[in-house]
């Protein structure tokens, strides 16, 4: 099912969402099954996967010269999208990105997740490689997320990037994109992001979900500005619990998020990681109800590979 239909059938009612990470090379399938068990109790309606592109390394041979090497530490999303939805009977949402593939390979990438009877993506340009400073695109790639969906909806039309193939399967992909309630590390502004938010939807994304975020009058100043902007999708707000003290530096840098001062008091008072955990729970537990008298249609978990703070939280609240 299309998630614009889980969202169309909620009725108002907030449902539980999460995300996993892939298991990193060489751990297999048991690894990611172990941290969604837990979490199949609050029936989600589906669960995304994350995609983390190729990284370079670069080694140094005995005749002094360097050979570049591609290392990818998490593969395999399109299978464990598969094994997921084959288990546990609910959706799979893979993420797709522009940085690191051509428009080729996203074509053969969209055909298999059509085979697979996978229906649902979120469409993100992602971030650059650890050796660049600025995102780079993949040469006969995409440069913008608004690109990418434009991409997979030519594919829900019929039309493939061999324009001579005639009679062509038209696929049925429903797309998400990102948004970003304190906006993209590399937008000047806040409205400046939104304008092209909305380049992403009128290229046929249909619905967006955030980046984390620890304080909910962010959101809501977000989703205010979206309408006053004409962008009319649903909007689906992404939570993370602190777990932490190297948090506190960390989230900030990484995913371009303040944190709160009162949260921020509260952890530094803190005197081992299980009472920080326990602060971030009760963080995200209170602004998951507040979301909810709000009627968002899901309250979606970063879970980062780790069910049990989302266990707590999803306890409390669902």
């Amino acid at each position: 099912m299309k998630i614009i239909e889980h969202i169309k059938n909620s009725k108002g009612k907030t449902k539980f969402t999460f995300e996993i990470l892939p298991p990193l090379k060489g751990q297999n399938i048991k690894s990611v099954f172990d941290s969604i068990d837990p979490l199949m109790e609050f029936k989600p309606p589906f669960i995304d996967v994350t995609y983390h592109r190729e990284e370079f390394i670069y080694k140094e041979h005995s005749n002094g010269l360097l050979e570049k090497k591609i290392v990818k530490k998490r593969p395999g999303t399109v299978g464990i999208c598969a094994a997921i939805q084959n288990k546990y009977k609910v959706d799979a949402v893979p993420h797709i990105l522009c940085g690191g593939f051509t428009k080729e390979e996203t074509e053969n990438l969209l055909i298999d997740l059509d085979f697979l009877e996978i229906n649902n993506v979120v469409a993100l340009r992602g971030d650059a490689v650890k050796s660049q400073n600025y995102f780079k695109p993949t040469e006969g790639g995409h440069s913008y997320a608004n690109e990418l969906v434009e991409q997979i909806q030519n594919l829900n039309n019929g039309i493939y990037l061999d324009e001579e193939m005639k009679d062509s399967n038209s696929t049925n992909f429903c797309v998400g994109v990102a948004g970003y309630p304190e906006k993209h590390m590399e937008a000047p502004s806040l409205e400046s992001d939104i304008h092209f938010l909305k380049k992403k939807i009128k290229a046929g994304a249909e619905y967006i979900i955030t980046q984390m975020f620890f304080d909910n009058s962010r959101f809501f100043e977000f989703e205010k500005k979206c309408r006053e902007a004409g962008i009319e999708v649903p909007i689906i707000p992404g939570l993370k619990p602190i777990s932490t003290k190297k948090q506190l530096n960390l989230l900030p840098h990484r995913f371009h998020v303040d944190l709160p001062q009162d949260l921020i008091k509260q952890v530094i008072k803190c005197n081992s990681n299980e009472e920080i955990k326990q602060v971030g729970v009760e963080w995200c537990i209170e602004q998951s109800k507040e979301l909810m008298k709000f009627n968002v249609p899901f309250l979606h978990y970063y879970s980062m590979g780790k069910s049990e703070n989302i266990i707590k939280i999803a306890e409390a609240v669902f």
